[in-house]
């Protein structure tokens, strides 16, 4: 099922040249990263280490959505530790990913709540449902 956007509330433009060697750039100047193939020596991130840092920061905004409907307060120092693999089966490229979420001094019971809710409700873990193997930890 896709899903329609009635309002859009932002949208992101970036411009790549040169695939997993290039570089990446955003209209408005704020992004502006050299690119390398994942495991190189090569002097820039590549789209597994972007990935993890856009859905990380989503995930904790979707946290703090589902802390606040419940009536409860995150802690300072909540962390989303992400790890996407690059893989390949039968000569095909896929994705798989680990959200390792750090909520210290959140009962487990709460802290999985808060979980179960942001993955529910983050766009990244919408846009990933049901195409790649998404596994959430608590840590």
């Amino acid at each position: 099922m896709i899903n329609h956007i009635d309002t859009v509330l932002y949208t992101g433009k970036t411009v790549t040249t040169g695939g997993r060697q290039g570089e990446s750039r955003s209209d408005d100047g704020r992004l502006d990263v050299k690119l390398s193939p994942p495991g190189s020596s090569g002097s820039g991130t590549n789209p597994e280490q972007l990935l993890g840092a856009g859905w990380s920061a989503c995930f904790i905004g979707a946290l703090g959505k589902a802390a606040a409907a419940l009536k409860v307060s995150l802690p300072s120092d909540v962390s989303v530790a992400t790890e996407i693999d690059l893989g390949k089966t039968d000569n095909a490229f896929f994705l798989q990913a680990r959200l390792n979420v750090s909520l210290p001094g959140v009962e487990p019971t709460l802290a999985r709540t808060l979980v179960d809710a942001a993955h529910q409700t983050c766009p990244y873990s919408k846009a990933t449902r049901g195409n790649i193997d998404v596994t959430i930890n608590l840590v």
